[in-house]
């Protein structure tokens, strides 16, 4: 009666199970995979927020398939104060989710049965999405050695004549590793002689972390290449809209750059040679012109939305950087578990001894410290031994959840 498309395993997992055990019982949970911003204590802007709701315009309806310039706008004008970056907001697609936008992207470029590169370990979504849109997969790998890097070895063991575009993620969810510019070059150069697009998931790009090295806008470089001394005062990743070598997706949105995730706004953004991004915006207005997706409320509000992401930032960098340093500590204070490289983004990964699966150590902590953590297995990591942790939880509760993680595993280990 159903497609196969969606002959997904319908059951819970164990952990949810046991999560649902745990709060029937009553317990009080630490819960340290907190994604949503809206539920962490952070102090928004509720009468601008609300407000920009409340346009006049919103009673006129307008049907932009790429969406309202004023709106595109607003989102070209971000780019060139925050990222310096000059990008065209008849370049600009705006969609309800990067989700949704991975969707176009995927509709653009892919047959049924083609196939896409994607990083491992990396968020699982884009298992669903690539169901959805009858695509293929083709993991390669993120090597951890002292620092998170590709393995370009591999990455063109898994090129094939399907392969249509390689995924990245910027920084990465949830190891939190930026692009290196080496890394980028490498990358253009293999899109170039198979080629290939990339698709760049840019949703946490603000939320770098001191010492971080990753992209550095050009606009930022002297003439012999050397960061000037704006970018060595405060880290800056470069965006993906800038890079002109290959056909770009850049993907990103309101959920994470102003923390606002029931908003429901986001955009594609394509750079690259001129003439194929013309074939592109070409083919993808027709895509966005066959949804209409996007509400006109939400549009006309986009340029007050976008103001309210300094705010915002400021007090998520913050908790991050608070919680960050609080895991350091209490790790400093043992010899089991370490926390590796981490140069942006709202999560940790920690490594710990291997005597169990990740899965059975995270129901464990949950049964009997009533702290709730995902196993790397979750995020497609290559072996036990690795939990994962959000990072913009209340500063106190994610105190208390790290020492309730740090005593089980000292007493099992």
């Amino acid at each position: 009666m159903f497609s196969q498309r969606t002959g997904w395993k319908l059951a819970q997992n164990r952990l949810t199970e046991a999560l649902d055990d745990v709060r029937r019982n009553g317990a009080r949970i630490l819960d340290l995979t907190r994604s949503n911003p809206t539920r962490v204590g952070l102090q928004y802007d509720a009468p601008a927020i609300l407000n920009a709701l409340a346009s006049p315009e919103a009673l006129d309806y307008d049907p932009q398939p790429k969406g309202l310039r004023a709106a595109r706008e607003a989102v070209a004008a971000y780019y060139r104060s925050d990222h310096y970056c000059d990008l065209d907001p008849e370049r600009i697609v705006l969609t309800t989710s990067t989700s949704e936008g991975y969707s176009f992207v995927f509709r653009l470029l892919a047959n049924p049965g083609d196939e896409l590169l994607v990083p491992k370990p990396s968020y699982p979504l884009f298992e669903f999405l690539a169901d959805l849109q009858d695509v293929k997969l083709v993991p390669y790998p993120l090597i951890y050695d002292h620092g998170w890097q590709f393995d370009f070895h591999s990455l063109e063991r898994a090129v094939s004549a399907r392969t249509r575009a390689a995924v990245v993620v910027h920084p990465n969810n949830p190891t939190g590793s930026y692009v290196k510019p080496a890394e980028l070059r490498e990358l253009n150069a293999l899109c170039r002689k198979h080629e290939l697009c990339l698709i760049a998931d840019e949703v946490f790009l603000h939320y770098g972390l001191d010492g971080a090295r990753g992209l550095k806008p050009a606009s930022l470089l002297g003439s012999n290449g050397a960061a000037g001394s704006r970018a060595l005062s405060k880290p800056v990743h470069a965006s993906f809209t800038a890079n002109a070598e290959v056909l770009t997706f850049t993907l990103s949105g309101l959920s994470k750059v102003s923390a606002l995730p029931q908003i429901k706004v986001a955009w594609v953004a394509a750079s690259g040679p001129p003439d194929k991004v013309v074939a592109a915006m070409a083919r993808l207005d027709i895509i966005a012109d066959t949804y209409l997706s996007m509400n006109a409320p939400v549009q006309w509000a986009v340029p007050k939305l976008l103001e309210q992401r300094h705010s915002i930032q400021r007090q998520l960098q913050a908790r991050v950087q608070a919680n960050l340093a609080e895991l350091d500590r209490q790790l400093a204070a043992q010899q089991n578990c370490e926390r590796l490289c981490v140069e942006g983004g709202w999560y940790a990964v920690l490594r710990v001894p291997v005597t169990r699966s990740d899965e059975e150590l995270c129901i464990e902590l949950l049964r009997r410290e009533s702290v709730l953590v995902h196993p790397g297995h979750f995020y497609d990591f290559p072996s036990d031994g690795y939990l994962v942790l959000s990072l913009i939880g209340p500063e106190e509760e994610f105190r208390e959840g790290i020492e309730r993680v740090l005593r089980m595993i000292n007493v099992l280990y």
